[in-house]
């Protein structure tokens, strides 16, 4: 069954706003401000293109950005014109807290890694209600600390992390908790609710901020946007924002809980007294900062800026509690008198409540439904306003200095077409504050599963023109736009267009074909520049694995030569399987569409032929002696060598499995005949069909680059707890690696792959990402889908060991739901009432009012299931959302296929033997009915009688 009933989504306020005409304009603001805008690649403009050193965190309050903003629980527009956060100051800090804080690449033993406590809590698709925590100390930041005790760390150590400083000890810190929820769709309210936890007064100055983000600076607009203090006809302050092009707005801001609330005005400036010593006329953007913590009174101004924040000076009892309000409004909406902010809030909340409570209403494990919220919370909150123009970028702007010459010879010099100005969700908003091709793909299957229509947007986005290179590559990410990411998105578009049909009813062929159309190009771009040698056999760079090899798969190798991939030839074995499909379920409408469909057929099973011939073959990467793929290092002098590690790189062939089912796609004409005839006349392909000239099972179709035997083979590796399998999921690295490691000896130079389930000990790809041990979600969820996809075939008679050694036998139906199992542990609290994934937290899982606060982590530890990497990237781990959702990793098999016109399910045909309608086609009739599947042996290799 299709995860989604709409009945339950579309009947709640929010489903309902979400699904509406009004709902574009219900996003139109949004949690849109990343974490960190310095120390990306489009704010540097250094002659040798170092971001990360371009200019530090400490310059960060002082440099108006170019291309974006940031701030601690930020809100904005969809076009960031209009900024909101929230800036702190425990009158100890050398600096306000106005943005998070954490260590560049070079400043980490293990690479970038925010050094902050946050956490994302909850969230509606079209975000009237939003929620998140912070938490702040009492003491001063460590900011130097931090920074010292990680450059003095190597990388076989663990990172040095805030709460190792001490200063969150004996709950000596403030929870800060900001809130927004729309009254409106562009009428909002920030509610700052602060908590001192400790047993002790302290006192903690808060400044909700507006702003208007600096285009002026750049372009010269002689229009500069204007924040004006006045008064309402009850004499309370107001401000009137004011900018070309937009409506003016009402700005108020109010606490019961200050003695008094003042605005302050700085203009969003940066200052190049202090940058660059240069004469310039401030405030500048610094001035809150250099007011509060220098009391320097010619930094901010008391009536009129580009930047305003009203500062409430709170003073807390032990335990105390405050709260702070700032609300926006159009100034042409009615001035409602009697508006109760709080009441907002209980109504908007309710909404949430209703709505995934619709969501959830078969999930019974409460703290599932804890897990998968604040899942899709973190989701939802890493949306981001994301401008890059490469060419503007690349030739700098008109008012500026001119970018250094060695910029038109460096980074994405190829990709001047490139201009993105759109809300994009994005991996992490701190340690990756730019999109990534494939982390994107995984996010927009997750996010279907609450807003299929936003999702459908994210993965159209990548192929407009103004993304997709006119090759037809697909933008990896900011730092190399030309690198390769895996070609995942024919499954996404594929899993977005089910779960949309799902919820809403109705088959977005639109969307569908659009996408299809695409994705060809991207394919051809595929085929023409990763198959070095015309053989089916790809290449494609590190393709998201870091540092799975001992080289850099995306750097020319030290050896010359290159690298057949085990990896990059499975994933466009299944692009091949996944553009089939779409093709075939477009051929409904349009049945042009089903000798595409053939065409991606026949090309799979080339490269299956390729990739899984045997031993002494020109292009196999299957050893028969380990029985397992392995990439294989082909050198100059036409030699060739397997690089024998045992990685997911060898596991990810099981993800190319597509089942063809005779109930779903024999009503289209000339489908089976065309199959026929090419099986015929490639009786050497026709082998890796499975039983396609055999009746009955409903007249399935396997493809799949693996056999019967060589999918068990795999499975007996993956499902080895002394190999892949974990408590916690399938292992990137086979634990034999720990004390076997992989060993490679060039001109007295030894590289190294040795198991390692945490952080890495190399600098491949700057430290910060191990594809050595650890589990990581995607292609856990991926091996998971397979796994289904695969029981759709052989049914439940076939049975395989799990764990491996373990004497037990089940279905691969009942192993995914095990592995499924596994994954949502990492979140989900054991019977000691702590999470693996929170293992590096033990102060917060000891406190009952922090023990169900999050985080979703770029992967996690291969034994204990601690999370490592990015703490917030929500994005792929996401995933988790989908893995808990009952019935979400049904089998595509499952959904039915409706018609063009009127949506009803198409007539499924009786079943035929495709090879039958070689001698004998069969008209399917009007109206027979689905046969199911009947279980089947282990699969055979059979051919032509």
């Amino acid at each position: 069954m299709p995860p989604l009933r709409a009945a339950n989504l579309l009947a709640t306020i929010e489903g309902a706003r979400l699904h509406s005409g009004a709902c574009q304009h219900w996003q139109r603001w949004g949690p849109y401000l990343s974490e960190r805008q310095w120390g990306t690649v489009r704010e540097d403009y250094s002659p040798d293109g170092t971001a990360w050193d371009s200019f530090p965190h400490d310059h960060a309050r002082s440099r108006a950005y170019r291309w974006g903003e940031d701030g601690i629980a930020g809100f904005g527009d969809d076009r960031l014109r209009w900024c909101v956060s929230l800036a702190l100051w425990n009158r100890k800090d050398p600096i306000l807290k106005e943005r998070l804080f954490g260590l560049t690449n070079a400043q980490g033993n293990h690479g970038e890694d925010v050094k902050e406590l946050y956490f994302y809590v909850d969230g509606t698709p079209t975000h009237s209600y939003m929620r998140m925590l912070y938490k702040y100390p009492h003491a001063a930041f460590p900011y130097e600390d931090l920074v010292q005790e990680n450059a003095r760390r190597c990388g076989d150590m663990p990172e040095y992390e805030i709460l190792d400083t001490g200063v969150f000890d004996d709950q000596r810190y403030f929870d800060v908790q900001v809130e927004y929820a729309k009254h409106a769709p562009d009428d909002i309210v920030m509610r700052v609710t602060i908590e001192n936890r400790a047993d002790e007064a302290a006192s903690l100055d808060v400044l909700p901020q507006i702003w208007a983000r600096n285009t002026w600076s750049w372009k010269g607009s002689p229009d500069k946007p204007s924040l004006v203090a006045g008064t309402d006809h009850n004499g309370e302050v107001q401000l009137i924002g004011r900018q070309e092009g937009y409506a003016p707005i009402v700005v108020t801001a109010w606490s019961k809980d200050a003695p008094q609330l003042v605005w302050l005005f700085c203009e969003n400036e940066t200052n190049v007294r202090r940058l660059f010593n240069t004469d310039g006329a401030g405030p500048f953007k610094d001035g809150f900062n250099d007011y509060l913590v220098h009391g320097d009174q010619q930094a901010i101004r008391r009536d009129a800026g580009s930047k305003a924040g009203a500062h409430a000076a709170l003073e807390f009892a032990p335990h105390g509690r405050a709260v702070v309000y700032l609300r926006w409004r159009p100034q042409s909406a009615p001035d409602d008198a009697q508006f109760d902010a709080d009441a907002v809030f209980t109504r908007r909340i309710a909404e949430a409540d209703e709505f995934y409570g619709a969501l959830q209403h078969e999930m019974a494990d409460p703290d599932a439904r804890l897990v998968q919220r604040q899942a899709l919370a973190g989701m939802l909150w890493s949306k981001q306003y994301y401008q890059y123009d490469v060419q503007r970028w690349l030739d700098g702007d008109p008012l500026q200095p001119k970018p250094p010459g060695s910029r038109k010879h460096g980074r994405n010099v190829d990709w001047r077409h490139l201009c993105n100005a759109d809300i994009v969700s994005m991996p992490d908003k701190w340690e990756y504050p730019w999109y990534a091709s494939w982390d994107l793909a995984f996010h927009a299957a997750a996010l279907a599963l609450i807003d299929p229509a936003f999702a459908k947007r994210q993965l159209l986005l990548l192929v407009k023109d103004r993304y997709q290179h006119p090759n037809g590559q697909l933008p990896a990410y900011e730092w190399a736009l030309g690198d390769a990411n895996p070609p995942v998105h024919a499954w996404a578009a594929w899993r977005v267009y089910e779960i949309d049909r799902a919820l809403t009813g109705k088959p977005d062929r639109d969307f569908l074909e659009l996408m299809f159309h695409k994705l060809l190009l991207n394919f051809s771009w595929w085929v023409n520049r990763k198959d070095a040698d015309d053989r089916n056999i790809f290449q494609g760079g590190f393709l998201g694995l870091d540092n799975v090899g001992i080289f850099d798969r995306s750097s020319p190798l030290p050896t010359g030569g290159h690298i057949d991939q085990a990896d990059g030839t499975a994933w466009m074995a299944a692009y091949a399987l996944d553009l089939m499909r779409m093709a075939l379920e477009l051929a409904y409408a349009n049945h042009v569409f089903v000798d595409i469909g053939v065409k991606f057929f026949e090309h799979f099973l080339y490269i299956a032929e390729a990739v899984s011939c045997e031993d002494g073959c020109d292009t196999g990467l299957w050893d028969s002696a380990d029985e397992f793929f392995y990439d294989k290092l082909r050198l100059p002098d036409g030699s060739s060598m397997p690089m024998r590690i045992r990685s997911i790189v060898g596991l990810i062939p099981l993800f190319a499995v597509q089942v063809l089912e005779e109930r779903l796609h024999g009503g289209l004409p000339g489908l089976r005949e065309r199959l026929v005839w090419f099986l015929e006349h490639r009786r050497d392909l026709a082998r890796l069909v499975s039983r396609w000239n055999e009746p009955g099972k409903g007249n399935t179709l396997l493809l799949s680059v693996l056999r019967g035997h060589r999918m068990k083979a795999l499975l007996r590796r993956a499902l080895d707890e002394s190999e892949f399998l974990s408590d916690y999921g399938v292992r990137a690295l086979s634990r034999c690696h720990r004390d076997h490691p992989f060993e490679f000896d060039l001109n007295g130079k030894s590289f190294c792959v040795k198991y390692l389930p945490a952080e890495s000990n190399t600098r491949v790809f700057g430290g910060n990402s191990n594809w050595r041990g650890p589990v990581w979600m995607p292609v856990n969820y991926l091996l998971i889908e397979s796994l289904y996809e695969f029981h759709r075939y052989y049914g439940d008679d076939f049975r395989v060991e799990y764990p491996t050694g373990s004497g037990q036998k089940f279905s691969l139906s009942e192993i995914a739901d095990e592995l499924a199992r596994r994954a949502t542990t990492l979140f989900l609290k054991n019977k000691d009432g702590e999470r693996p994934v929170m293992g590096a937290y033990p102060l917060l899982q000891a406190d009952p009012r922090s023990r169900d606060l999050i985080l979703f982590h770029e992967y996690f530890h291969g034994d204990n299931g601690r999370g490592v990497g990015a703490s917030h990237q929500t994005g792929w781990t996401g995933l988790v959302a989908l893995l808990l959702q009952p019935r979400a990793m049904a089998s595509s098999g499952n959904v039915p296929v409706t018609g063009a016109a009127d949506g009803e399910p198409i007539a499924a045909a009786a079943p035929v033997p495709v090879a039958a309608a070689v001698a004998e086609p069969v008209a399917a009739p009007a109206s027979a009915p689905a046969s199911a599947p009947e279980p089947a042996p282990a699969l055979a290799t059979t051919t032509m009688k």
